[in-house]
């Protein structure tokens, strides 16, 4: 079991920067993939982020490479999302998700390959 509590959104301008947070509780999360996703209104859940807890690669979706870094600190159970640059198209509910080794986030990032969820935080850029 993983248990998963977001914290970081808020308003932002474009431009700005927004640092997401996610607490992660549970036996397996030292051995998981977690991942940052995205859903706006009418749209499709997107893989925003990814990285596997027992190495340092990190993956990303293709609208925020350059703009977006995943990190984790293990010793607090925390995933983060720094978001930089950020854009109207940036606003969407946020979640944080895990999956207990074995997990994959290649060749893409996608939902349905994350079991566990949070609540989600929200994010909104203005122009």
């Amino acid at each position: 079991q993983v248990h998963l509590v977001e914290s970081g959104g808020g308003s932002v301008q474009a431009g700005g920067s927004l640092r997401l947070s996610c607490a992660a509780s549970g036996s397996r999360y030292s051995n998981a993939c977690m991942g940052w996703f995205r859903q706006a209104p009418g749209k499709e859940r997107e893989g925003v982020a990814a990285i596997y807890t027992g190495g340092r690669r990190t993956y990303y979706g293709d609208s925020v490479k350059g703009r977006f870094t995943i990190s984790q600190d293990n010793t607090k159970n925390t995933l983060y999302l720094q978001m930089n640059s950020m854009k109207p198209d940036d606003t969407a509910m946020y979640y944080c998700a895990a999956e207990p080794w074995p997990c994959t986030v290649v060749p893409s990032i996608r939902a349905g390959d994350f079991g566990y969820w949070g609540q989600g935080t929200q994010v909104t850029v203005s122009s």
